[in-house]
């Protein structure tokens, strides 16, 4: 942690050298790298910032209104509940200067849809059947069923590529040169330490994103928090998040820094693995057990006293501002080690047990619950990996019981959260067949109330089974120059598109 003595001493620093402003260079600095820039070759939020700087969607959701707007098409229509017609914008151009036509788009979701792409949240794709040119501005997008919330993914983490350049390549290629028509373009990518970004000059316009008032961007990796605050006081960084919040409060005085927080839509959960053959002997098999670890997390203290700045308690397997997350059928487990106590001793584990503990980040957050668990009896040998090896470890079947985040994409939709974990699919650590007929009943219905209804029962069955303990909504301290325009917004997005020198 940055000591308030350095904080101090960093007050006493001369003015800082404003250089990024100077040269018109805005210098981010994040703990993590995704593993793949291509934006379907990973899931953490750094890529998905990458993603929205170098890459289009077709349609563009409206901060302030929720409003689909049109981005690369310019409009859309239901031509029955599973066929999708999309009029693309004329006139756009890759970053490499090939023409954006029908061609990649038809191109990007049939290779996304296919085995051989490896992308890794099959859950925002795996509803398209196949995509099919009509004309070089047309395109048709057939579904395998009806998918109601087409139109949000199809904003979200649904980008476009250019086919001759992606099949010019390869994979391995256009990870190390990415291209897109987004306003911003990948000029390097960096291993290990992050990527150098460039303003596109040839961005469109007449759309609802404006051309960047900064012309360029540095994304760095930084893993080690205090480095990364140290840089940020000294104006080499320009812009970090995630801040802790009592470094957060020490920062509020430095004189040549802002900080913000807010609420996101991420949550932080325990999954605890009930399926897989590997682990058939774990006391996670046992509900009672579960129930336990539910008990045994002070959710009130861990978004009170440690997150801060905004987050609360979460009981639920999706956010609460997402449509069908129903706050009311879950099964609210109260903080109470006495009743957890007893419920590992009715379930034959008097003295508790050891388990295995993975995480990827926030070790703060980790050392916390491992605290309440361990109060109660259970005590855990930590394991924390980068997230890519997480989760190759989960999917595999050999983590017991994880701590992890997630955003959902930003998608504002259960089946961003409750359905990538309880679907069955490669994330699914549950399996439980009713569960899963609900969640695709929900996903798939195009009446609302229909929708409303299963994704229900399904959080009702979820969260009475405990298969996770929902514990928090994270809240995003940003630490940013004052010389910074900077504006953050719920869905966990920073959008530097947006910012501006003062």
């Amino acid at each position: 942690m940055v000591s308030t003595l350095v904080a101090c001493s960093l007050l006493g620093l001369a003015a800082p050298a404003l250089a990024n402003k100077a040269n018109d260079t805005l210098v981010y600095a994040v703990g993590l790298e995704p593993e793949n820039v291509s934006p379907y070759h990973n899931n953490v939020r750094e890529g998905i910032i990458l993603s929205h700087l170098a890459w289009d969607t077709l349609i563009y959701r409206d901060t302030q209104t929720g409003e689909y707007k049109p981005l690369l098409a310019t409009s859309w229509k239901w031509e029955d509940p599973t066929h999708l017609l999309f009029t693309l914008r004329q006139g756009v151009t890759f970053q490499n200067g090939d023409a954006f036509s029908a061609d990649d788009v038809a191109f990007t979701f049939n290779y996304v849809i296919s085995p051989e792409s490896k992308i890794v949240t099959r859950q925002n794709v795996d509803w398209i059947e196949r995509a099919e040119k009509v004309d070089d501005f047309t395109v048709r997008l057939v579904l395998k069923q009806p998918f109601p919330a087409a139109l949000e993914y199809l904003s979200g983490p649904t980008p476009i590529y250019p086919e001759k350049y992606f099949n010019s390549v390869g994979i391995e290629g256009y990870a190390k040169a990415p291209i897109g028509t987004g306003p911003y373009k990948i000029t390097e990518v960096l291993s290990g330490e992050g990527a150098n970004l460039e303003r596109y000059e040839g961005y469109f316009e007449g759309g609802p994103i404006s051309k960047p008032a900064i012309s360029k961007i540095q994304f760095r990796v930084i893993p080690d928090p205090d480095a990364r605050l140290a840089q940020l006081m000294t104006g080499a960084v320009d812009w970090t998040w995630r801040v802790p919040s009592d470094q957060a409060d020490e920062m509020k005085m430095m004189p040549n820094l802002q900080v913000v927080s807010s609420e996101t839509m991420r949550v932080g959960y325990l999954a605890m693995d009930t399926s897989s053959e590997a682990l058939k002997d774990s006391p996670f098999r046992n509900k009672l057990v579960r129930e336990a670890v539910n008990h045994a997390i002070n959710r009130d203290d861990l978004a009170n006293e440690l997150v801060r700045g905004g987050s609360r308690a979460i009981y639920t397997p999706c956010f609460p501002s997402q449509f069908g997350c129903d706050v009311s059928a879950a099964k609210k487990f109260d903080y109470d080690p006495a009743k957890a106590k007893a419920l590992l001793a009715e379930a034959g584990y008097p003295n508790g047990f050891e388990t295995d503990f993975y995480a990827y980040r926030d070790m703060d957050l980790a050392e916390a619950v491992l605290g309440n668990l361990r109060a109660v009896g259970i005590t855990s040998k930590m394991h924390m990996l980068t997230y890519a090896a997480l989760r190759k470890e989960q999917r595999s079947g050999n983590v017991p019981l994880a701590f992890q985040t997630w955003g959902s994409y930003s998608v504002n939709d259960a089946s961003a959260m409750t359905s990538v974990y309880f679907n069955g699919g490669a994330d699914d650590m549950n399996r439980d067949e009713e569960v899963m007929a609900l969640v695709d009943a929900a996903d798939t219905n195009v009446d609302p109330e229909v929708r409303k209804k299963n994704y229900s029962e399904a959080i009702k069955k979820i969260t009475e089974a405990a298969y996770w303990a929902p514990m928090f909504s994270y809240s995003s301290n940003y630490a940013f120059s004052k010389e910074l325009n900077f504006t953050p917004y719920p869905d966990e997005l920073p959008r530097f598109v947006e910012s501006s020198w003062k």
